[in-house]
């Protein structure tokens, strides 16, 4: 399994950001996708789940902090998951991790609390 995230930067509170996770190695309907995010400083344990989705169904959740400002999706044809992110605020700085995890074709999101597979991350620095 191979996930690779690209989209993050710098941006102003209120600022719009969209992230973008390339996956590969795996079949599409079988696993469920993912963002989590990691506060520097913080350890691995620390990472907390931000947003999934089941590639088979397209059911997404969402962590209650982001609800209402961030969106996630799936582009099936490009094998690439999405993590629109609007107003956002400092709080949302973090590395933003693209996972992964077998679900067995589920239609459910596996939890989005601890993942199999995890990418290198992307910063997404938020100020104020």
């Amino acid at each position: 399994v191979q996930l690779v995230e690209s989209g993050g930067g710098l941006v102003q509170a209120g600022g719009s950001l969209r992230l973008s996770c390339a996956a590969s190695g795996f079949t599409w309907g079988d696993f469920a996708l993912g963002w989590f995010r990691q506060v520097p400083g913080n350890s691995e344990k620390e990472r907390k789940g931000v947003s999934c989705i089941s590639l088979s169904s397209s059911r997404a959740v969402y962590a209650d902090s982001v609800r209402g400002r961030f969106t996630i999706f799936a582009d099936n044809a490009k094998n690439t998951v999405y993590l629109q992110m609007n107003g956002l605020k400092p709080e949302d700085t973090a590395v933003y991790y693209c996972a992964a995890i077998n679900t067995g074709g589920s239609i459910h999101t596996g939890g989005c609390s601890e993942y199999d597979y995890y990418g290198r991350g992307t910063q997404v620095t938020v100020t104020s």
